[in-house]
């Protein structure tokens, strides 16, 4: 009878040993994904705090242009050659665009 209950706990595995692959695959995906994804995030939203009158963007459907005004969720855009001026959402600027007098080097 002892001899049956050695064997028992011998062949059953530790519950925390059953949960560690798991929790090694949890912390693969949060190391390389989740939290670059957050350091993204996080300078996305530091660049469009930071923008300003003059900044030269670009909006996440292609459009560059250079800021006329900022509102608290909108942007209105002087867009070249003809000086058109489009509003756009804050959050479709999707980055900083390289300004007009440093590709005329």
């Amino acid at each position: 009878m002892l001899l049956n209950l050695l064997l028992e706990s011998a062949s059953s595995p530790n519950s925390l040993l059953g949960f560690l692959p798991i929790l090694l695959i949890f912390a693969i995906f949060y190391f390389l994904l989740f939290l670059p994804m957050q350091k993204q995030r996080k300078q996305t939203a530091k660049m469009l705090a930071g923008l300003e009158t003059g900044d030269n963007v670009l909006t996440s459907g292609g459009i560059v242009g250079t800021i006329v005004s900022l509102d608290s969720d909108t942007v209105i855009l002087r867009v070249k050659p003809d000086n058109i001026k489009i509003q756009v959402a804050r959050s479709a600027v999707s980055g900083m665009a390289p300004s007009s007098s440093e590709g005329k080097k």
